[in-house]
Parts: structure tokens; sequence; C-alpha cells
């Protein structure tokens, strides 16, 4: 790789260049990403997996059958499905030949994040991804805001199910029979405007959260029809006798009672806000340009989303125009899991699941593990404490160990480190005792760890 231009695209808008990328990119690094921009097909190594709607209405036929043994065969056969759902997940990454497209994947995954720590939701949470990220990387931001919004493992995981509007006819029953006086739950509500759309700084009020989260009372899935097991599904269910009735008022906007619609008005509205503009485009320009990203670029990326309603194509076509994106090699560390599909991508391996599993478990970000709906940070100290570098050389130290005898350090090193390469690097590579810390140095390298 000679063309500096061709090592930031790999690597800021890629997943790291795989064997011979480079001579793809080369001739026009920004072509080469605008060229992924689009519909694109489900990777070969995602195909036939569950989705979701399965994987929940086993589980939760599972739970209503009142049979120990069946409950605790359906969470294992979770836990057991889960790890597989990964591996397919990071083949599909390691082999992509549209890794712009992959890391938008990852991007919108973390920002509209859903974690297996919660209780049962195992492999669908991969499912989750491919079912309501995917399809819309380069769609309509509103679109994937309902897609995420109205997907079980979503309502599951920020616990929808249980809210209940205090004056529908199921929030009646509960006030009379358990004498509670609050009976909904406002952590999706709160989230969607602190996290997915406005922001902490967006510029509402509690009293928004309990007008959002009161709109959202009734949605829910069809694994909790417990009175009625034949009936249970793993989908989308709204459920008029638990919505609070009336009328919501939401930044000073009424929404009129529309029942399930009501809701899906909110969140137009709120995918077109100035304040959603706003965190998006930082949060775009936070993960392409700089931990601490210049005004200048957000002030752009704010104005294509407001200016083309959320249209994340033509965002992500400017990001690929922003002069900022190119102005520095190395500005951003890549996380755990970035380093482990760069390290097989750079070094052409088909990864096996120990490989990848347990060193990401050791580092701390198994992929859907996510600790709080926040998501993986985005900043380099969340990546490169102390402790975490040192476990991350060791891993790439071993792993070099494994590499064919055939890999050699020289073509490595200039595949995957090109004009990026510092003097010293190359020195050291050099100057190492075998091929296997020759080839460990490079996949340890300052260069090699950022992005």
């Amino acid at each position: 790789m000679k063309s500096l231009d061709a090592f930031i695209a790999l690597n800021r808008f890629g997943l790291g260049p795989a064997p011979d990328e480079a001579a793809q990119v080369e001739p026009d690094p920004r072509a080469w990403i605008a060229s992924q921009i689009g519909p694109q097909p489900l990777p070969p190594a995602l195909a036939g997996l569950d989705g979701s709607e399965p994987v929940l209405a086993a589980l939760y036929r599972a739970l209503a059958s009142g049979d120990r043994d069946a409950r605790q065969a359906a969470r294992l056969a979770n836990r057991k499905a889960f790890p597989g759902a990964i591996m397919a997940r990071t083949r599909a990454m390691i082999a992509s030949p549209a890794p712009f497209a992959e890391r938008m994947v990852l991007f919108w995954s973390n920002h509209f994040t859903v974690s297996a720590l919660k209780a049962n939701l195992g492999p669908a949470v991969p499912a989750y991804e491919r079912e309501a990220i995917r399809p819309h990387v380069f769609g309509r931001f509103a679109d994937m805001l309902r897609a995420v919004a109205r997907h079980p493992v979503m309502l599951i995981y920020l616990d929808n199910t249980a809210s209940v509007g205090e004056n529908s006819r199921a929030g009646q029953r509960v006030r009379a029979n358990k004498g509670k006086d609050k009976t909904i739950n406002e952590n999706l509500a709160r989230e969607i405007l602190e996290l997915h759309t406005l922001g902490v700084h967006g510029g509402y009020d509690q009293q928004d959260v309990i007008e959002l989260a009161r709109a959202l009372t009734g949605w829910t899935h069809g694994g909790l029809r417990r009175r009625d097991p034949e009936t249970i599904h793993g989908g989308f269910e709204f459920r008029p006798n638990v919505h609070e009735p009336g009328p919501k008022t939401l930044l000073g906007k009424t929404y009129p009672e529309d029942g399930a619609n009501e809701g899906l008005a909110i969140l137009d509205d709120l995918a077109r806000h100035p304040a959603t503009a706003r965190h998006i485009a930082t949060k775009l320009a936070r993960h392409f340009i700089a931990d601490d990203p210049p005004d200048q670029a957000v002030d752009t990326l704010a104005k294509v989303f407001l200016d083309t309603e959320g249209d994340l194509a033509a965002l992500s076509r400017a990001l690929i125009d922003l002069p900022q994106v190119w102005a520095a090699p190395l500005p951003k560390v890549k996380t755990h899991y970035e380093l482990a599909v760069a390290t097989h991508r750079a070094t052409g391996q088909t990864p096996r699941a120990r490989e990848v599993i347990q060193p990401l478990r050791e580092f701390g970000q198994l992929p859907f593990t996510a600790p709080s709906p926040a998501g993986w940070g985005d900043r380099a100290e969340d990546w490169i404490a102390p402790e975490a570098l040192m476990r991350r050389i060791e891993w790439l130290r071993r792993f070099a160990g494994t590499l064919p005898a055939t890999l050699y350090p020289d073509e490595l090193m200039e595949q995957a480190l090109g004009p990026a390469l510092a003097d010293d690097t190359r020195l050291w590579v050099e100057r190492a005792p075998s091929g296997d810390a020759a080839l460990a140095m490079i996949l340890a390298s300052p260069e090699f760890q950022r992005r």
C-alpha cells in the first residue's frame, strides 16, 4: 500500500485491509467507499440463521408451559446458539467485500444497543441487528428508529413489556388490586430521548419522558400470551388494553389519541428534530474523525441530516467529503472487536471460535454484551488503558505464533501499514529475533492498533 488516502479508507471507513485489497482502493479511495453505499445483500455467513421471532417464540412457549425441564432446555439452547451467532457475524465482517457497510452496521448497532446480558435474549440479539439495523444503514434514520423501537428484543431489553398505562383497563386493575400509583416503565422512552435521538442536552425534560412512555404503552411482543400459549409468537404486538388513553404532549406538541400510531408519530418527529441531527452528527464525527470532533465537521453533517430528513446514504456521502476525515491517518483507537476483525483480515485467516470468543471475553468486549444501553465507548481511553493494552499485545503475540510460515513479515508490514509505517516500527520489525516475533510486532504496533 502506497497511498495514505487508501490507508485511511481501508482503516477508518473499512475494517482494516485484507490481502490485495489496497490494489482495489488506491486508484480512487473515495469512490471505493462510495460504491458501498446502498442496499447490501445479507452476507453468506449470516444466511440460514434463525430470526428473532422463532427464537423468542420457542423460548416463551417453554416459559409458559410450566415445565421446568422445558424452560431449562430452552434457556440452554439459547446459550449454546449465542456463540455461533457471534462467530457468524464476525466471519461476515472479516470476509466482507463491503467493509464500509459493515462498519456502519457496527456504528448503528452500537448506537441502538441491546445486550444479551439481559436474561433470555441470547441469539435473538444478533438477529435484532440483522433485522432492525442492517436493512437501514443507508436508508432513512426514521425507518431505523421505528424498526428498533418496535423490535421485540428492544422492547424486552428496556422493559417496555412491563409498562402499563395508569388509566388503561389493565392499569386500573393493577392499581386497584396492588395499590400501585405508577404502572408505566420509563426505560425505553428515556433511552430513545437521551441516547437514540435528541441526546442528553437535547432540550427535553422529565415530563417529556413520561409522555413518551405513556405513548409507548401497549407496545409489546407476542411471547406474553400466558393464558393462551398456543397463540404465542415472537413478533411485535400492540395491546390496546394496556395503552394509556388520551392525548400526549411532547416538546410542546400535542398528539391525539391514536393507539399504536401515536408512538410512531412521535418517533417520526424526533427523527427530524434539530437536536437529533446534532446528536447523530457528533457521534459520527467522533467515530470517523477524532475523539473530540471539530465543530465545523459536526455542523456540516448536522445540516445534511436536517436537509435530507435523515437520509443516511446522503449522510455517509457527506462523511466521505469531509476534509477533516482525511487530515490524519491515526486519530482513533480500534476497539477490541475491531482489532480482532482487522487482525484476521490482514493475515487472511478464517477465525475459529476459540480465537475470537475467549480473547474478546477476556478483553471485556464480547459482541452484543455492552454493559449499558449507552453501548461501547468511542474514545481512546475506553480501549487502551494499561491493563487492556497488555492483554491485547499478549493475544497478538499468541496469535502471531499460529500464523503460517508463508506469511512474510515484510509483505504484511507493507500491506497492512504501508504509508503509515513509522521508522521505529520498521526498525523493531527488522530486528525481531524470529518471523513470529516480527509478525507480532507488526500487529501490536501503534499503527495497526489505531485507525
